[in-house]
């Protein structure tokens, strides 16, 4: 059987299913990893209480650690406290700008309270750094992330938006 160590090491091997060059541990989705007399108990919270690839990510858990040895497997989905982009670690915030994606800059919550910007943050394009961004539309492929357009180097990007 697994020791916690190992099952955190199988987890960092976890792909999210929509951005397949994070793990699921590198995005703060895994929050918690027990082990107990049957197995393993893994705590997730997915980006959105409706995310459609919840049901995805706790399969590929599930199966990951199965095929390691790790006993019986169970998934508890809390949603409290919400997922939030400050979750995501520093090497995820890399690999996401290496993937065109822009991380989320700033924090998105301090202390549980969200500062109100009266001027939008714009992202800087991930492929040439430049800062001369325009919102294309408040919705990419995932309702995380919106789109965007760098007006140095004129290509899209998608922003993985703070919350």
């Amino acid at each position: 059987m697994l020791n916690e160590t190992q099952a955190w090491q199988v987890l960092e091997g976890v792909p999210d299913p929509e951005i397949p060059v994070v793990s699921v541990v590198e995005l703060g989705i895994v929050r918690e990893l027990v082990r107990n007399e049957r197995g393993l108990r893994v705590v997730v919270t997915p980006t959105y209480s409706g995310c459609p690839a919840t049901e995805v990510i706790a399969k590929s858990i599930r199966s990951a650690l199965l095929a390691a040895g790790a006993g019986q497997v169970d998934i508890e989905t809390r949603l409290d406290p919400a997922w939030t982009t400050d979750w995501i670690n520093d090497a995820a915030r890399e690999k996401l700008r290496a993937y065109g994606i822009a991380p989320p800059s700033g924090k998105a919550a301090v202390d549980g309270v969200r500062p109100i910007r009266f001027v939008p943050r714009l992202p800087p394009c991930p492929h040439c750094g430049a800062a001369d961004t325009e919102r294309l539309s408040e919705y990419g492929a995932t309702a995380c992330k919106a789109l965007y357009r760098c007006g140095v180097c004129r290509e899209p990007f998608e922003y993985f938006k703070p919350i």
